[in-house]
C-alpha cells in the first residue's frame, strides 16, 4: 500500500518514519528546501533520525515531495498540516483547506483520508469532506477518518508506537481501514464512538494543560505580594498523595498545541451558544505572563529599561528543541523592546530565528532566563549578566518567579 502524507513538519515526518517500515510513503511538502534536506537523508526534526530516513529512502520506501501529482496513486491520504491561529487570534484552516485542495485535485480513485491536524468537533464530517468532494472533478466516495496527532517534541519515553491513540471513522468501514493501518506501528488503539468525540478530546487534552498552566502562573503572582516562595509552596501541595497534580509556573506557554488548541474548543462552543469564560481567561492570564514577567524585571531595575543591555536566554518553548512555534520568549522579548531595551538573546539549540543569530551567554546588563537546555551550565548563566530574573526555577541565587 501507498500512503501519502502532507506535511512534513513534526507530525507528518514522524508518521513517515514510522509508517515508513511497513508502507510506501510519499512525504509531501510545500518548502521545497525541506523536501530537498529529506531527500538527502537528513531530518529537521527532533524524534526522526536521519539514519531512519536514510533508509527508508535507500530501501525505496520514502521520497519527499513538492508535487502535487506525485499523490495521484496513493492508497490512503494523511492530512498532517499546521492548524496555527490569525493575527487577531482566532482559528486558522487554511493549510487544511490547501490540503483539500491537493487531494481532489489529484487523486482520481477513492481512497482513505484520515485527519491527524489538530481542529474543532466538526472538521472532518462538516469542512473537510465538503472540501475535498468541491475541489474534486467529478463524485468520488472517499473514506473519511480522524486520529488526532500525540506528538510531543524531544520526549524519550513516549513516541507514536507506545503512545495511545484515538480514531473514529464516518463509516464503518472508514474505522476498520484506520485501525489496519496505525496498527502495524501503534501499540494501543483506541476506537471512539465519532470523529467529533476524537476531535473535542484532542482540544481538551491540551485545554487542561493550558488552565492549569494559568492557574499556576496567576498562583506565582499570588505568592510573590504574599513574600512567599510560589516553588516551596508547590512542592508542599505536592506531598498531598492524591487530588493534586503539579505544574510550574513559566513566562507563559509555547509550542503548536497548548496556546491554540483551547482557541479552538472556545471558539466552537461559542459558535453553539456555550460559554468558553474560563478557557478564554486562561489564554489570556498566559499571554499576559510575558508582561507581568518584564514588569517585575523593570521594578527591580530603577523602574526603568531604557538603554539596558538584555540578554534573553533560552528562546525554544521547551528545553532541549529547537522548536520556537507560540515561544513565551517572542512576547517577552517585544515588551522588553517596547521599553526601549537592547535586547539579544542567547540559544545554542535554536542558532538562528527571526535572521538573528544566538548572543554570547555574557556581557549583558540583565539576562531573563525563558528556558534552560540541558546544554547550558546554570554557573554561567548567572555569571551573565548583575542581574538575572529565572522564569524556569532552576537558578539558584537569583531573582524569579
Amino acid at each position: 500500500m501507498k500512503v501519502g502524507i502532507i506535511g512534513q513538519g513534526y507530525v507528518g515526518l514522524t508518521i513517515s518514519a514510522f509508517a515508513g517500515e511497513f508502507f510506501d510513503v510519499i512525504g509531501f511538502d510545500n518548502n521545497p528546501r525541506i523536501v530537498d534536506q529529506l531527500n538527502s537523508g537528513k531530518s529537521h526534526i527532533e524524534g526522526v533520525d536521519s539514519n531512519v530516513l536514510k533508509s527508508w529512502i535507500e530501501a525505496g520506501r520514502y521520497k519527499a515531495t513538492n508535487v502535487e501529482s506525485d499523490l495521484s496513486d496513493v492508497d490512503l491520504v494523511i492530512i498532517a498540516v499546521p492548524t496555527p491561529l490569525s493575527p487577531d487570534r482566532k482559528p486558522d484552516l487554511a493549510f487544511i483547506d490547501a490540503a483539500c485542495k491537493t487531494i481532489g485535485e489529484n487523486i482520481r480513485k477513492r481512497v482513505l483520508i484520515i485527519n491527524e491536524s489538530t481542529s474543532f468537533p466538526g472538521t472532518l464530517r462538516n469542512y473537510i469532506k465538503p472540501a475535498i468532494e468541491k475541489y474534486s472533478s467529478g463524485p468520488i466516495e472517499h473514506m473519511y477518518a480522524i486520529s488526532p496527532e500525540r506528538v510531543d517534541p524531544g520526549r524519550g519515553d513516549f513516541n507514536q508506537k507506545n503512545t495511545p491513540r484515538l480514531f473514529a471513522g464516518l463509516t464503518p468501514e472508514a474505522s476498520k481501514m484506520t485501525r489496519d493501518f496505525y496498527s502495524k506501528f501503534c501499540d494501543k488503539l483506541v476506537e471512539v464512538s465519532s470523529p467529533e468525540v476524537a476531535e473535542a478530546a484532542k482540544l481538551f487534552e491540551n485545554t487542561f494543560r493550558q488552565v492549569n498552566i494559568a492557574l499556576v502562573n496567576e498562583f506565582a503572582q499570588i505568592a510573590h505580594s504574599l513574600g512567599i516562595s510560589v516553588y516551596e509552596t508547590l512542592d508542599a501541595a505536592n506531598t498531598k498523595p492524591y487530588g493534586f497534580m503539579k505544574f510550574t509556573p513559566s513566562a507563559g506557554v509555547g509550542g503548536h498545541c497548548i496556546p491554540v488548541d483551547p482557541t479552538y474548543l472556545a471558539a466552537v462552543a461559542e459558535e453553539h451558544g456555550a460559554p468558553a469564560t474560563f478557557i478564554r481567561r486562561a489564554n489570556e492570564v498566559n499571554l499576559e505572563m510575558s508582561k507581568y514577567v518584564v514588569d517585575r524585571v523593570q521594578a527591580d531595575n530603577g523602574g526603568s529599561l531604557q538603554g539596558k543591555s538584555i540578554l534573553v536566554v533560552g528562546v525554544a518553548y521547551k528545553p532541549n528543541v529547537a522548536d520556537v512555534r507560540e515561544t513565551a520568549a517572542d512576547l517577552v522579548i517585544e515588551h522588553l523592546r517596547e521599553r526601549g531595551a537592547v535586547v539579544s538573546w542567547h540559544d545554542n539549540v535554536v542558532g538562528t530565528w527571526k535572521s538573528e543569530i544566538s548572543a554570547p551567554l555574557s556581557g549583558a546588563d540583565i539576562a531573563v532566563v525563558v528556558t534552560m537546555h540541558d546544554s547550558v551550565k546554570a554557573a554561567d548563566v548567572v555569571a551573565s549578566a548583575t542581574y538575572v530574573f529565572d522564569t524556569t526555577g532552576k537558578l539558584k541565587g537569583v531573582h524569579g518567579l
